[in-house]
């Protein structure tokens, strides 16, 4: 069940110069979540936050880790200020407040066993919850534009068996993108339940069509831009291939990539 509260931020961290983590205590949020639906918030869920008082749409953040217990839960985003909206919350500090709603939309669904987490981006920190929740596993792909705009790297070391880095400039790993390095992995080992991908469109669709060469399960999390965040003004829509419309906010963000119209 979603919740709408106030929640104050507890800890904040500049990762790059453009990129932020924030944690949030967010009260019972992460437990009424477990309450309600039986299990515990999923990778690939999101936060709505309002941010600022002359802006009318919130702005979804994917969740890149969370705790609850009786005394409350903590929840923490990590986001790129590029916009109006992102610009105004990365300038918030400890000990101020943001109202938030969540958690969102239908995470990435897992079982036993290693996955291939293949991640562009800001859409990396979401991955970095299906690599705990896979047992700790499983491999990372993570591609950035630049060695300076890497982040997160030592918790996937912590957290996978094995981490491989792209950048477009070659500035640090693999130069060039990450579906090179996930053919690169699936033809030496095809022993995943499956690959989970978060981040731009294009990558996600380069990803999701190597994942189906090798008969390998995809699951890819959009990015749309939102407004009401909970299915009502139906802007974050998604082409199916059998020609139905989906919504990012309601139906996924986390969809099958096979379901996908790659070339709507």
């Amino acid at each position: 069940m979603k919740v709408e509260q106030q929640c104050k931020i507890i800890a904040r961290e500049r990762l790059t110069p453009d990129t932020v983590s924030m944690t949030l205590a967010v009260g019972d949020m992460v437990s009424s979540a477990i309450t309600n639906t039986g299990r515990p918030i999923h990778p690939g869920q999101f936060i709505h936050i309002k941010c600022g008082e002359g802006l009318l749409l919130r702005r979804p953040i994917s969740i890149q880790s969370w705790l609850g217990t009786r005394m409350g839960g903590t929840i923490t985003v990590v986001f790129e200020a590029k916009g109006e909206g992102t610009r105004w919350l990365a300038q918030r500090q400890v000990g101020d407040t943001l109202d938030v709603l969540g958690p969102l939309g239908n995470g990435f669904r897992t079982t036993s066993g290693p996955y291939l987490l293949v991640g562009g981006g800001v859409g990396v920190p979401p991955l970095h919850a299906c690599a705990c929740y896979t047992g700790c596993a499983s491999t990372a792909i993570l591609g950035f534009r630049s060695k300076d705009r890497a982040i997160l790297l030592d918790r996937f070391d912590e957290d996978c068996v094995d981490v491989q880095v792209a950048t477009d400039d070659g500035s640090l790993g693999y130069h060039g993108f990450v579906d090179a390095l996930v053919r690169q992995e699936l033809e030496k080992k095809r022993h995943y339940q499956g690959v989970l991908a978060c981040g731009p469109k294009p990558m996600l669709k380069r990803v999701a069509e190597v994942a189906a060469e090798f008969g390998v399960p995809c699951q890819v999390s959009m990015e749309e831009r939102m407004g009401c965040g909970v299915g009502a003004c139906l802007v974050c829509a998604v082409t199916m291939k059998d020609g139905t419309v989906k919504h990012v906010c309601k139906d996924g963000p986390v969809f099958d990539a096979e379901e996908v119209d790659w070339d709507a």
